[in-house]
């Protein structure tokens, strides 16, 4: 499926304000959480700060997000993973509520109550789950419903290539397949699972070839690559509006950053990360998009302005809300009777 110029240049601007956002992010989490004078690693106090607990990022993995999200409208869902910015930045998730709900204002999308992975916003429909592997059978509800109510909408389940080995993965796939439902599953293979490598703890190179076992087609994208995930997730999407049920796609994609913010990564091996750097898929693209002619250098600066302007007006957002009232713990908690 060849993508147009408008989609090209979407998916370019998303993925630069998606990798704005999580650099951003991994400084501003910092704050309050290194005292000065004492010796880095020693006081790291995940409670303090503007942005208190668990930061999970995403810098390396936007073309997963991109290309599939490029093919969704506003109807359809997405249910995400603990790292779930960029795919809430590339649903059309407002930065500035999501960052006010990491900062726990009251002006964020739970009202500061969920935190960032606990993020939703029923008018883009999209949520996520700290859980590993959570992300399957809410989607599968959703394409369900979309089937009931003969609607063309389709739903989406991004994992994490460690949670392929959870129950929720096969009981989902074979759920959707027997029912046909309108969902895409699509696996992120970062080859980390927190710190354990794919090979010591999947039997088989590649996740989508368990997609034979449901009766489905199943896809391995092998590189970092926006185009060829937009291609792949094209005719998924296109297979699910038809009523042709579920497939599933895997992604060979890359984490540049920790399993959390704080992770001292020392099961990764020393130049890793440098190395997968070297092919980052962001300048990779801008230089095809100049090579065809699509942006100038001029564009190209333009572009990469007003999405660091558009982090910055998050960020600042999200320090200036206020913060919820104690009277307001138990609101939004319990149904009325």
């Amino acid at each position: 499926m060849q993508a147009s110029t408008e989609q090209l240049l979407w998916m370019y601007e998303t993925m630069v304000a998606i990798r704005h956002y999580e650099e951003t992010m991994a400084s501003v989490y910092l704050e309050g959480k290194l005292p000065p004078n004492i010796q880095k690693g020693l006081a790291f106090d995940i409670g303090s700060g503007p942005v208190p607990g668990e930061m999970h990022l995403a810098a390396g993995q936007e073309p997963v997000a991109v290309g599939v999200c490029a093919h969704l409208t506003k109807e359809d869902t997405v249910v995400g993973t603990h790292r779930p910015h960029h795919f809430a930045i590339a649903k059309g998730v407002p930065m500035n509520r999501m960052t006010a709900e990491m900062f726990g204002k009251s002006t964020g999308l739970g009202k500061g109550k969920g935190g960032h992975m606990h993020l939703f916003d029923p008018e883009h429909r999209f949520s996520c789950s700290g859980i590993i592997g959570a992300s399957l059978p809410p989607a599968c509800g959703a394409a369900l419903a979309a089937k009931k109510l003969g609607k063309d909408w389709v739903a989406v389940a991004f994992f994490g290539e460690g949670a392929a080995n959870q129950g929720s993965f096969h009981e989902s796939l074979n759920l959707a397949a027997l029912w046909q439902l309108p969902v895409i599953f699509v696996c992120e293979d970062n080859h980390w699972a927190i710190s354990v490598p794919k090979e010591h703890a999947t039997s088989i190179a590649s996740v989508a070839d368990r997609a034979a076992g449901y009766g489905m087609p199943g896809v391995r994208v092998p590189h970092n690559d926006p185009l060829e995930v937009f291609d792949a997730a094209g005719a998924a999407v296109a297979r699910a509006r038809r009523g042709e049920g579920p497939s599933l796609i895997e992604v060979k994609t890359d984490r540049y950053l920790g399993h959390f913010q704080g992770d001292p990564e020392v099961y990764r091996p020393k130049g890793e990360v440098a190395h997968l750097r070297e092919d980052d898929p962001i300048p990779r693209l801008a230089t095809m998009l100049k090579r065809d002619k699509l942006i100038t250098e001029a564009e190209d600066a333009q572009i990469i302005a007003r999405a660091k302007q558009r982090v910055a007006e998050a960020f600042d957002f999200a320090r200036r809300s206020p913060y919820p009232v104690a009277h307001d713990a138990l609101n939004d908690v319990f149904a009325a009777a």
